[in-house]
């Protein structure tokens, strides 16, 4: 092979070497940001999905709007006080419950409504909605306290803390004034509907 016919087969070889490395360098330059893109995407899709206090959150909100849309079919206002009737005998307890449901959160006591009426009750902005479960408060209601809250119900609505213990709500008040009172839905249960009407009357 003469010189020159050499020479131009080793450039020949060297141009396609050349050409080849290009290629592959644009093939993983390309391939990249590609796989930078697959990153970003799974990054935004997992820092776009709702964290389980945002789900509560959202579900709290979901419940507040549809109590709010609840038809309200007695409304007035009172003084409150607390109560934990769990046949115990402790800090003036009068026996279980007259509905014969345990004693628990969000059981409140009348006395004239009809048992399972469904009661929400409003205090600086804070809310609870509860249900009549037992008969009360006896003479007081004689005197215009009209509502007998269970211990956490009275505090959270006072504070929006927790009680000492079922017993004791954990502050020197006992009573609550102006608590607006609204009935979503009259229990089929004994008592009276509408106006309350003072125990015994």
């Amino acid at each position: 092979m003469s010189k020159r016919a050499l020479t131009l087969s080793l450039t020949g070889v060297v141009a396609l070497a050349a050409v080849t490395t290009g290629v592959v360098a644009n093939a993983d330059d390309s391939a990249a940001p590609a796989s930078a893109t697959a990153a970003v995407s799974t990054k935004s899709a997992a820092s776009s999905a709702p964290s389980a206090a945002e789900k509560k959150a959202a579900d709290e909100a979901k419940k507040e709007k549809a109590e709010a849309k609840a038809k309200v079919l007695w409304s007035g206002t009172t003084t409150a006080s607390y109560f934990w009737d769990d046949g115990s005998g402790v800090a003036g307890d009068t026996g279980a419950p007259a509905s014969g449901k345990p004693m628990q959160k969000g059981m409140f006591a009348s006395p004239s409504w009809p048992m399972n009426t469904k009661v929400k009750v409003t205090y600086k902005d804070r809310s609870v909605t509860g249900f009549v479960g037992d008969r009360g408060p006896g003479e007081p209601s004689h005197r215009g306290v009209m509502l007998d809250l269970d211990t956490y119900t009275f505090r959270y609505l006072y504070d929006g803390g927790k009680p000492s213990n079922v017993y004791s709500a954990g502050v020197d008040e006992g009573h609550l004034k102006g608590v607006k009172v609204e009935v979503l839905q009259w229990g089929s249960g004994a008592g009276t509907k509408g106006a309350w009407q003072p125990f015994g009357s």
